[in-house]
């Protein structure tokens, strides 16, 4: 098995995923990955075992640069709060600018049984790995409830981010923008993180209490629709 890097393997892995996402991950055949490739059949096994293999390997390339790029992003921000917001906005951002991608992620990746049965996902760990180091410091900072546990929110969190991608992929009428879905989940969220009691809930109440004779930032976002 060759070395994973080089011009051809890259090249096979960008054909691979515009056929998936073309064809879908089941009716995608190895030959069809090639002629895209503009490579030989046997080409494609000097590099990886088998149909699945390039699906997962898609995926990690993919899973790299995803995890570089929100480490960089949140990394610009000082407190918690801000943190949640941007991993939102940055996470669905990547969904509404690389349609196949997300296709493959959000769809072709669950209909692969090696995928979901066998395959150790460290690197989609370490993603959430993020959200749960977020609601870590914000406990540290004093500004998210001790009582929340990082292994359940972070999960709960992906899996709105996750959900709300799913739906960005298959629906043809998108009622809302990226930036309000973004924005309405992280608030959600921040309103069972945040200590009630805490002076610094503020910081979210300045954003959805509403200023005298204006409309809340949380009543604003609930008129774009469902």
């Amino acid at each position: 098995m060759k070395n994973k890097n080089g011009e051809k393997y890259h090249r096979i892995i960008n054909a691979a995923t515009k056929v998936f996402a073309k064809k879908g991950f089941f009716h995608a055949k190895v030959s069809d990955i090639a002629r895209e490739a503009d490579v030989a059949d046997g080409t494609i096994y000097l590099y990886f075992e088998n149909k699945d293999d390039i699906l997962i390997s898609l995926f990690e390339e993919q899973m790299t640069l995803v995890l570089e790029n929100m480490q960089e992003q949140i990394s610009q921000e000082k407190d918690a709060i801000r943190k949640i917001e941007k991993f939102a906005l940055t996470h669905l951002k990547l969904i509404e600018r690389n349609k196949n991608m997300a296709e493959i992620i959000q769809v072709e990746l669950r209909q692969s049984s090696k995928f979901m049965k066998e395959y150790k996902n460290e690197k989609f760990l370490q993603y959430l790995n993020l959200i749960g180091d977020i609601i870590r410091e914000g406990q540290g900072q004093g500004i998210f409830n001790k009582d929340v546990i990082p292994g359940i929110a972070k999960r709960a969190f992906f899996g709105a981010l996750d959900e709300m991608s799913r739906f960005w992929v298959l629906s043809s009428h998108k009622k809302y923008d990226i930036e309000t879905a973004a924005k309405q989940i992280s608030q959600y969220f921040l309103y069972g993180l945040i200590k009630g009691s805490n002076e610094s809930s503020s910081l979210l109440d300045m954003k959805l209490n509403p200023p005298k004779g204006g409309k809340s930032e949380h009543h604003r976002l609930f008129e774009t629709g469902t």
